[in-house]
């Protein structure tokens, strides 16, 4: 397992927006430039290192529930909170059932999931517009969401994999930006973070069915394409694209990661390129205490 800087060959996508690369005490995570320059919020998506944990949980796993040990994953918690720069005992968690439903979430409920039992189920999406309180969502494949609206000052951030973008979380999340906090499409700032890129993404007909489905004939040319064997390579991260721009999302507004999970298997947990023996990686987002 790679744990120094020196070691590290990111495979990246070209044409796509460039994540940076942030270590701090180790700690590597990755962040948008664009979301960077905010200067009310903090985000960050993980990586594999800087942590604690061992075998295939190694180093930097942030799930509870796969079989790491409990104090690895607490350690692990402390870790990337500090380099990132939150309070770990903020965290709101999401309950991942890959549905489209979006939870409003307040100071009332830090700390669920993390210090202490969620009481909701699944829910894929997190909105807020509260200091401090630490919007959590977890990967090892799918796709991170990110919405900031610099304006009304509000953050949404929500779990999209293919079933979520079927069911187009990435809308769903707006339209309750907008209707709970007033924000409007135009003024978000979004992101589609690292997760499994077309090139490693090979689904099967019924799958597809669904996209075509969902998506306008002129669409799928640049959304999926058949193969030989009759199965098909989808590309979600177009998916999510589209999903954004349906709900209003301005085009120059959208950043869509370089980075590919199941490419990087040896800084990004991927499900597939492991055969599920993974942790998990988290997107972190919150807005700053004056």
């Amino acid at each position: 397992m790679m744990t120094e800087r020196k070691e590290l060959k990111l495979v990246r996508k070209k044409g796509n927006t460039v994540l940076e690369e942030k270590w701090k005490n180790g700690v590597l995570y990755f962040a948008f430039p664009q979301l960077s320059k905010l200067t009310f919020c903090v985000h960050g998506f993980s990586s594999r290192i800087g942590g604690v944990s061992e075998g295939e949980f190694a180093q930097m796993n942030l799930s509870f529930t796969r079989g790491d040990k409990e104090e690895c994953v607490r350690e692990n918690y402390r870790r990337i909170s500090s380099a990132v720069g939150f309070d770990h005992e903020k965290i709101v968690c999401s309950d991942q059932t890959h549905t489209n439903h979006v939870r409003v979430v307040t100071s009332q409920d830090c700390g669920k999931g993390y210090l202490r039992p969620k009481d909701y189920k699944d829910i894929d999406g997190l909105i807020t517009n509260e200091p401090s309180v630490v919007l959590a969502t977890f990967y090892a494949d799918c796709v991170p969401l990110y919405f900031v609206d610099p304006v009304s000052k509000v953050i949404g951030l929500s779990h999209s994999g293919w079933r979520g973008t079927v069911a187009d979380i990435a809308s769903e999340t707006v339209r309750l930006m907008t209707e709970i906090y007033g924000s409007k499409p135009e003024n978000i700032l979004a992101a589609i973070g690292p997760s499994i890129c077309q090139d490693c993404y090979e689904v099967s007909e019924d799958v597809i069915e669904q996209f075509r489905e969902k998506y306008d004939r002129s669409l799928w040319e640049k959304l999926f394409y058949r193969k030989e064997n009759g199965k098909y390579q989808l590309n979600l991260w177009e998916a999510c694209r589209q999903n954004m721009l349906s709900a209003g999302i301005l085009p120059e507004h959208i950043e869509v990661t370089d980075l590919c999970t199941c490419c990087n298997p040896e800084i990004l947990f991927s499900h597939r390129a492991s055969q599920g023996r993974r942790g998990n990686l988290a997107a972190f987002l919150s807005i700053k205490e004056n």
